[in-house]
């Protein structure tokens, strides 16, 4: 018996549109460190963000790393502070880069009317990629947090989707088997794929974002807008709602 929902966040529930390669993001970036004693032009942040991002990876012994923004920056900050001076706090940092990179940050139509609609009727909680400095508030400014009994976030353990461990960390937070489980993402990949690896009945939703590319897993139900959810889930339960 399905008992609970599983989101993705960023490309199912959130609709949002950043930038790591607009120059102004690293303007802005070195413009505020420079307040804190780094001095870093924006050409040198650009390269040093890319550089230790990739080492974090090439260096992690997982199948599929994530990186830490906040660790990445702490290093930025470590090698060009002015001699005697802190260089501020790295996670302030990593905010302003993602705050100067963000163009778009809204929910999907009928994102809000759907989950609130299945809420009396299943748990539900977020298992997505990204760093937690980031995607916890974005997600506090849609207004959805409270919504979910837990947030699981890459960031915070260092691999990311399709590993299964991140949905089995959830599940044992729940206390549930991953066939009282509905997964709903985006990404066939990381999302499908990954679910259904666990064990898990997976719809998908075909957004703007994701890898829509056939991954080894087929979907239980696809939907093309956000509202058609509430169908999927009557589909694979068998139960009206």
């Amino acid at each position: 018996m399905i008992k609970a929902l599983l989101f993705d966040l960023n490309g199912t529930l959130i609709d949002i549109l950043t930038s790591e390669s607009d120059e102004t993001v690293y303007r802005v970036t070195a413009n505020f460190l420079s307040y804190n004693e780094v001095q870093i032009s924006p050409e040198k942040l650009k390269e040093e963000y890319f550089n230790i991002l990739h080492q974090q990876k090439n260096e992690s012994t997982e199948q599929f790393p994530e990186f830490d923004v906040v660790a990445l920056f702490a290093r930025i900050i470590e090698k060009y502070r002015v001699s005697g001076s802190s260089g501020g706090d790295p996670a302030a940092a990593a905010r302003v880069f993602r705050a100067a990179g963000r163009y778009k940050l809204e929910l999907y139509p009928q994102v809000r009317e759907t989950l609130l609609a299945l809420k009396p009727y299943y748990r539900m909680a977020a298992v997505s990629d990204g760093q937690s400095i980031w995607a916890l508030p974005e997600l506090a400014a849609t207004g959805l947090t409270r919504l979910f009994e837990t947030v699981t976030i890459s960031s915070d353990h260092g691999f990311r989707k399709p590993d299964k461990r991140m949905y089995e960390m959830t599940l044992r937070q729940m206390e549930l088997t991953p066939q009282e489980v509905i997964f709903v993402g985006n990404d066939m990949f990381r999302d499908v794929y990954g679910a259904h690896v666990c064990g898990m009945k997976t719809v998908f939703f075909r957004s703007n974002q994701g890898d829509h590319d056939f991954h080894g897993a087929e979907a239980d139900y696809i939907i093309y807008n956000f509202s058609e959810l509430r169908r999927a889930v009557e589909f694979i339960t068998g139960r009206m709602n």
